[in-house]
C-alpha cells in the first residue's frame, strides 16, 4: 500500500526541487563551534561541501569520510545514535566530511549540469584531499569511503591522484563491482524505457503526489513490502526500482527510519550508462575515453591497481543486497593479480549495505573494525 505514511508530526512538509547549489544544513548534536563548514569547489569549479570537525587538539590524524551516491555527510553524523564521527573523535582522530557532487545536500542529482563518476574521481576527491593536506601539514590522512564514494576513490587512487594516504577503509564496493543478475537487468531495461520520460527517481512520495509519472515506480516498489512507508519501500524493497535492498530493516532505529527521505535523495537515471559499463566490466572503467581532460584516469582501474600505495581494508556486510560479495571478490582478485598490495577483507555478519553506518548497533558491530585498522596504520 503506497499511500500510508507515518505521523505527519514526525515527517517534514513537502519540499520544492532545489535549483541553487546552496548546501542543505547538516543535522548533528555537536557543539556548533566545532563544526567548520568550508567554502569549497571541485577542480572544475562545481560547488561542493567540505566540513571539518574540530577536536580542539591540533596534532590528531585526519580522516576523510566519503558518502555514497544520493547520500550525504549526514550519514556519518546521525544525532539519534552513536555515529562514526563520535567514535573517531573519541579515538583521537579529526574527521573531515566531503559532500561530493552526488550528495543529496546538493541539487545536482535533480538539476544542474550532468556528471559522470569520472568527474568525482578526477575533480572532487583529489581537490578535497589537496585542501585537507594544506590544512593538516604532514599529519597522516586516512579515508573511510562508502559505496560509490569508495568506487570513485579507487579510480582516483589507481590514477595516482591521491598518493600517500595513510590507509583506506572501503565499504560495500571498491574495484570489482558485482550486482545481482536481476538488478543489472532492471537497471539496463529501466534506463532505456524511462530515460525519455524522467531523469531521476525520487524517494519521497510526498514530493511527487499520487497523480505523477513516478507513481508506478512506487507501486512496483510496494509489492510484497513488509513496511508501509513508501520511502522505505523504494529503498529497502527496491533500491530505486532495481530490485535490490539497501539495508537490513531491523537494524534501523525508528528515528533513522523516519529520516530516510532526508538521508537518501533522488537517483539520477543519466548516470546509469556509466554504472552499467562499470558493472559489465566488473571493474571501475573510465567513461570519457575521447576527452583529453580525463586522460589522467586509467581506462581500467583494476589493470592499474599496482599504483595503490596504501593499506586497504575491504569491509562488507554479509547480507549486502546491492553489491553482493563484491568486496570478497576484490580481495581474491587482488591477492591473485597484485599480491604485493596490503589488502584485507572483513565481513560483518548479519549486516547489509547502508546499515553498516546507519544501523543503531553499528558502533558496536562495525566501527571497531574501522578503528582497529586505522590504529594499526597510525
Amino acid at each position: 500500500m503506497i499511500l500510508r505514511t507515518t505521523n505527519s508530526r514526525t515527517r517534514p512538509a513537502i519540499r520544492k526541487v532545489r535549483t541553487t547549489a546552496a548546501l542543505r544544513p547538516l543535522r548533528h548534536r555537536l557543539d556548533p563551534a566545532t563544526v567548520e563548514e568550508i567554502p569549497f569547489r571541485a577542480g572544475d569549479g562545481v560547488r561542493l561541501g567540505l566540513t571539518r570537525i574540530d577536536s580542539g587538539e591540533p596534532d590528531r590524524p585526519a580522516v576523510l569520510l566519503l558518502h555514497g551516491h544520493t547520500a550525504s555527510a549526514d550519514m556519518f553524523l546521525l544525532p539519534e545514535t552513536r555515529n562514526l564521527v563520535d567514535v573517531l573523535l573519541d579515538d583521537g582522530y579529526e574527521p573531515w566530511l566531503l559532500d561530493w557532487r552526488g550528495s543529496c545536500r546538493l541539487p545536482y542529482n535533480e538539476t544542474g549540469q550532468r556528471y559522470t563518476y569520472d568527474d568525482v574521481a578526477l575533480y572532487d576527491i583529489p581537490e578535497a584531499v589537496s585542501h585537507i593536506r594544506q590544512r593538516i601539514g604532514d599529519r597522516p590522512l586516512f579515508v573511510v569511503a562508502h559505496c560509490i564514494g569508495s568506487l570513485t576513490l579507487s579510480l582516483s587512487m589507481t590514477a595516482g591522484l591521491v598518493p600517500g594516504l595513510a590507509g583506506v577503509v572501503s565499504q560495500g564496493v571498491f574495484l570489482t563491482p558485482k550486482l545481482a543478475g536481476r538488478t543489472s537487468l532492471r537497471m539496463s531495461v529501466a534506463g532505456e524505457l524511462l530515460k525519455s520520460r524522467i531523469d531521476h527517481i525520487p524517494v519521497d512520495f510526498r514530493t511527487v503526489g499520487f497523480w505523477s509519472k513516478y507513481t508506478p515506480l512506487f507501486a512496483l516498489a510496494s509489492r510484497k513490502a513488509s513496511c508501509p512507508d513508501p520511502t522505505c519501500q523504494i529503498l529497502h524493497n527496491s533500491a530505486w526500482g532495481t530490485g535490490a535492498s539497501l539495508f537490513v530493516h531491523e537494524h534501523l532505529s525508528e528515528a533513522t527510519h523516519h529520516r530516510l527521505a532526508e538521508l537518501l535523495g533522488p537517483a539520477p537515471l543519466w548516470i546509469l550508462p556509466h554504472l552499467r559499463r562499470i558493472e559489465l566490466a566488473r571493474t571501475v572503467v573510465r567513461w570519457h575515453d575521447g576527452d583529453h581532460r580525463y586522460r589522467a584516469l586509467p581506462p581500467n582501474a583494476l589493470d592499474a591497481a599496482a599504483r595503490i600505495d596504501t593499506p586497504v581494508l575491504l569491509l562488507a556486510g554479509s547480507e549486502n543486497g546491492l553489491w553482493l560479495d563484491s568486496q570478497k571478490l576484490c580481495h581474491d582478485v587482488l591477492a591473485r593479480r597484485q599480491p604485493q598490495l596490503d589488502v584485507t577483507y572483513t565481513e560483518i555478519p548479519g549486516y547489509g549495505h547502508l546499515d553498516t553506518f546507519l544501523g543503531r548497533g553499528a558502533a558496536l558491530d562495525v566501527f571497531g573494525h574501522i578503528l582497529d585498522f586505522l590504529g594499526a596504520q597510525r
